[in-house]
């Protein structure tokens, strides 16, 4: 679940496509054109933004309909990417879709990140992207003020119920005559996604999800069983879970976990202590109270820069970067630096995550999943009083829900992913929203699957150390019993540093 601030997750067409269209990719006549099943594509480039690398893909669109029950009314184009397998025998029939997280993640914006990740993968099998509808290049439900422009919420304003409720409403209106958010949910999504699979003539398919994309997964080879070869769960978010309802626990769970790591080191130790999450609500209280100016150099462009540095700020920030391991090893040094007044550091990290992240979601196709499938089963715990987050973040997380429309939910949603569909889980010792009890929980409802808990790690881990080779030959064999996982055993924490110039040897 990608939340870096408190505000920051029916069927398709059932033409009968499989029968009719055959699986293996053939070129057109067109130089550069290529169709595989029913579905054109043409060559094209992804990735590159934000300094992200790039990876060279195939890319088309399908249309389906938006309202399953009337499909003469709106049609909507899905955008996917194919990432043809790399070996020389080309793809096998099975081919492996990737589900993106938030919710409101695109898979296409990701693109060049699930290529390295399943560069092992990609040997033997196609890749393919689904934008959900939604987000990316499927009818994005993005918000836009009265001008038709780009509309973001001011993180210092997400506190603001007022401002918040005038984002909301302003975003629900620019969607008129463009999208009916009823019909955005995660139901919606794996219709779609089987429609797909039956256009590219695949009768089964693997599925490899992320974060929120591990419910669409689970929920995918729920209904479509027989079309489900295997599953691949990273960072695993079981059916029960509220999205957004237990953040301020996770996160205090992380910090305490990296409190620990500091305490078991002795140079981490006598420069910090051991009450990380103590010092920064203390200088979230300072900040909350007096805001101040900070000017500071831009992380990116290096051009000297001015800003309001809040408790939003500071809350936002902690919350973000305790995704990455490599990023909240600075946590405790920046926080010890704004102690002393240097706010300068703290303002460029937090510039440098929010910078990363900033149109990295669809807020409105969130709201459309979060409001239907999570905030009527929020119930707000007295335990979210003592976090760093405190007993609000579920409300904020929830803001505007109310008013939004909502489509239905099944009522055996919640029902946990349970049978004999070969499953791989991963999760991050130290991941802030999708911890390892998650993926304990989902694996004990399986009969032939296997949890992997990366020391160290944080939110995502297919791509660390040897987890792509682990990923591939799960892939190949389904049969995660036999996979050899010692080659993770040489993972461990990333040191907190101690200056700036590193962590100490």
């Amino acid at each position: 679940m990608r939340n870096t601030r408190l505000m920051l997750a029916a069927l398709a067409s059932a033409l009968c496509l499989a029968a009719c269209q055959p699986a293996t990719p053939v070129a057109n006549t067109e130089a550069g054109a290529y169709r595989f099943g029913a579905i054109g594509f043409k060559s094209c480039v992804l990735g590159g933004e934000r300094g992200m690398p790039t990876v060279e893909a195939q890319c088309g669109s399908f249309e389906v309909a938006e309202n399953p029950e009337a499909p003469d009314e709106r049609r909507i184009a899905l955008n996917i990417a194919w990432l043809p397998a790399s070996g020389k025998g080309g793809g096998s029939d099975d081919p492996v879709f990737f589900l993106a997280g938030g919710p409101g993640q695109a898979a296409t914006d990701v693109a060049p990140v699930v290529d390295m990740a399943l560069r092992d993968v990609r040997k033997q099998r196609d890749i393919i992207l689904v934008d959900q509808r939604g987000t990316g290049g499927s009818n994005p439900l993005d918000c836009r003020d009265a001008d038709g422009e780009p509309l973001q919420l001011d993180p210092a304003d997400a506190a603001d119920s007022a401002a918040t409720e005038a984002f909301l409403s302003q975003c629900l209106r620019s969607l008129e005559g463009r999208a009916d958010p009823r019909f955005y949910t995660t139901a919606h999504a794996i219709a779609d996604l089987d429609t797909v699979r039956q256009a590219l003539g695949a009768e089964r398919i693997n599925l490899v999800g992320g974060s929120y994309g591990t419910r669409v997964a689970q929920q995918y080879a729920m209904h479509y069983p027989a079309h489900t070869r295997s599953v691949v769960l990273d960072g695993v978010a079981p059916n029960r879970l509220v999205v957004g309802g237990e953040f301020a626990r996770m996160l205090d769970r992380a910090l305490q976990r990296q409190d620990a790591q500091c305490a078991a080191q002795e140079a981490c130790r006598s420069r910090f202590g051991d009450d990380l999450i103590g010092r920064i609500r203390a200088l979230e209280s300072k900040l909350g109270e007096n805001p101040v100016e900070v000017a500071y150099h831009h992380p990116t462009t290096h051009a000297p820069d001015t800003d309001t540095l809040g408790a939003e700020t500071v809350v936002g920030l902690v919350h973000g970067v305790s995704y990455v391991p490599q990023l909240s090893a600075l946590l405790p040094l920046v926080v010890d630096e704004a102690e002393d007044g240097r706010y300068q550091p703290l303002m460029s990290l937090a510039q440098l995550w929010s910078g990363q992240m900033e149109g990295m979601m669809s807020f409105g196709m969130q709201r459309s999943v979060v409001c239907a499938e999570d905030a009527p089963r929020y119930v707000p715990d007295p335990a979210d009083a003592d976090t760093l987050m405190g007993a609000e973040a579920g409300r904020r997380f929830f803001s505007g829900c109310a008013d939004w429309p909502t489509g239905k939910v099944d009522a055996d949603f919640t029902a946990p992913y349970g049978g004999d569909i070969p499953t791989l889980l991963l999760s991050g010792e130290l991941d802030p929203v999708t911890p390892p009890e998650y993926g304990e929980e989902v694996v004990k409802g399986l009969s032939n699957a296997r949890h992997f808990s990366l020391k160290g790690q944080g939110h995502g881990v297919m791509g660390v150390g040897c987890m792509p080779r682990l990923l591939a030959q799960f892939v190949e064999s389904t049969d995660p019993g036999a996979l050899d996982a010692s080659c993770l055993d040489s993972l461990d924490y990333v040191p907190p540093f101690t200056s700036y110039n590193g962590w100490e040897p």
